[in-house]
């Protein structure tokens, strides 16, 4: 029995000391969502528990409710960064994602508008390797934990049993957790703070994903299963200036094969490709054209 106390007051204890850098996100919601303080003035949170980004306050450990203002978001990694200014509270204690195995015990935190800790436990269940979003973002490992994702739990971190945060959790498929990992927030939170948005690049193309004939692919000496048939070009966008046309079946980009329109968004996902200059291969009316392309830089909504 002093086994499992000492077990539950060691919990109890990381709770409170990682939770002292979580906080409610109030955006006008019902239920507010939670965010963690990642950096010196830097809140963070799940950008699709967002319905608006004006006028939000955040709820502190003391029940204070404090303004903070939206410096940006990424839809396709789910984080939203606010800055807080002129109060000062806990930061949190950013750890390493890639030290989790399936099997580790982890805390999902959140806070609810009244300013109570609220956490859940679990363990790790699935861990694996990148993977991409469904809009194009780069995480760099697929982490579920086996946690309740409770109202109001999205956007807090998911806590390891030394007090550390592995990420920030998420909903999945059917309401199920997600974590974005410390090493996707650190690389998704510099850009968003030094210019508002992210950085990937732009072709100008509509794109669906098709099979190519097995006799065209020995034909062409082709590896690659499928390709992307564009289905749209942007006038004066950079695939229209480098001579892509309507129905082209695109097969590789910078030297590497794309079957679908996901191996396109990952490749372009990648901000040093922006104004590089990088040689495309399409399948044109049964013969393989090889063509150079300088890759844009995607525009915002505002643009």
């Amino acid at each position: 029995m002093s086994s499992l106390l000492a077990v539950s007051n060691s919990l109890a204890e990381t709770v409170e000391q990682a939770g002292s850098a979580v906080v409610a996100i109030n955006a006008g919601t019902r239920i507010s969502s939670s965010g963690i303080h990642w950096h010196h003035g830097i809140i963070i949170t799940s950008d699709e528990s967002l319905q608006r980004y004006d006028e939000i306050t955040v709820t502190l450990s003391d029940g204070r409710s404090v303004p903070v203002t939206f410096l940006g978001h990424d839809p396709s990694t789910d984080i939203a960064v606010f800055q807080l200014q002129d109060v000062e509270i806990p930061v949190a204690k950013i750890g390493d994602a890639t030290t989790l195995k399936v099997g580790h015990l982890v805390l999902g935190l959140a806070r609810s508008r009244e300013g109570d800790l609220r956490a859940a436990m679990g363990a790790i269940s699935v861990i694996t390797g990148a993977w991409q979003s469904i809009s194009g973002g780069k995480i760099d490992q697929f982490i579920r934990p086996d946690i309740n994702l409770y109202p109001g739990f999205a956007g807090g971190p998911l806590v390891d049993v030394s007090g550390d945060v592995v990420g920030m959790n998420t909903s999945g498929r059917r309401g199920t957790a997600l974590t974005i990992p410390t090493a996707t927030v650190n690389r998704v939170v510099e850009q968003l703070v030094a210019k508002g948005r992210i950085s990937r690049g732009y072709l100008g193309l509509g794109m669906q994903s098709v099979r190519l004939p097995d006799n065209l692919k020995t034909t062409l000496n082709l590896t690659s299963a499928g390709g992307v048939i564009v289905v749209n070009v942007e006038p004066s966008g950079p695939a229209d200036n480098s001579g892509v046309l309507l129905g082209d079946v695109l097969v590789t980009f910078d030297g590497v094969n794309v079957s679908d329109t996901g191996d396109v968004l990952a490749l372009l996902n990648n901000s040093d490709r922006i104004g590089k200059n990088v040689k495309v291969q399409v399948v044109r009316g049964g013969v393989l054209v090889e063509l150079a392309l300088t890759v844009g830089e995607r525009p915002t909504k505002e643009d």
